[in-house]
């Protein structure tokens, strides 16, 4: 049993030395000598959990991703009205993003890179699938807008990585009153307007 702890605790610091290199460095920057150093293991313990640097990146990405959408929509219920529900999970995205900071910059790079391929992406993506089910529901109940969930994305979430990467830099210091108001833009750029 101590053996597998130490596996699973080899595994945990490669994860997150990836995560912080390639947040500092970016993906090209970061060799696996230099993530096998800060995680304090060979460069040879790498390949006993990854294939390759792309497999460890793609295996973080999965990872990191499950665990904010496991945040996102803890205490999500597919019942709620369409708007309760949005704003549910908009804040608990926000909230996440904001207390995780490190694991969102990393979905953020790799959102916006080639770095992650495309089998991983979708594996991503599958993971976001209650709030895509949410915003069919809307479309269907003619209060979202009926366009893709891509724009929808666009729109709604990602300014939550533009926030996040400002505060990070002493742009602005987010407090409740501009959460609240980057709901508010948020939510009125999906919703249909009547």
């Amino acid at each position: 049993m101590a053996k597998l702890q130490k596996s699973i605790e080899k595994r945990n610091a490669l994860i997150k030395a990836t995560i912080e290199l390639v947040n500092n460095n970016g993906f090209h920057a970061t060799p696996m000598s230099k993530i096998a150093k800060m995680a304090n293991v060979s460069p040879a313990t790498i390949y006993l959990y990854f294939e390759n640097k792309q497999d460890l990146v793609n295996q973080t990405y999965v990872e990191v991703k499950a665990e904010y959408t496991k945040y996102a929509f803890e205490t999500y219920d597919e019942n709620m009205p369409i708007e309760k529900g949005f704003k549910l999970i908009w804040k608990r995205i926000a909230d996440f993003k904001l207390k995780e900071c490190e694991s969102a910059m990393f979905l953020a790079q790799c959102d916006n890179t080639p770095m992650i391929d495309e089998i991983s992406r979708q594996e991503g993506i599958k993971h976001l699938q209650p709030l895509l089910n949410l915003w069919a529901r809307g479309k269907n109940e003619g209060i979202i807008k009926p366009i893709s969930d891509y724009l929808l994305y666009a729109y709604a979430i990602n300014p939550l990585s533009f926030l996040m990467i400002s505060q990070k830099r002493g742009a602005i210091t987010l407090d409740a009153n501009h959460i609240e108001e980057a709901y508010e833009a948020a939510w009125s750029s999906i919703k249909v307007c009547k």
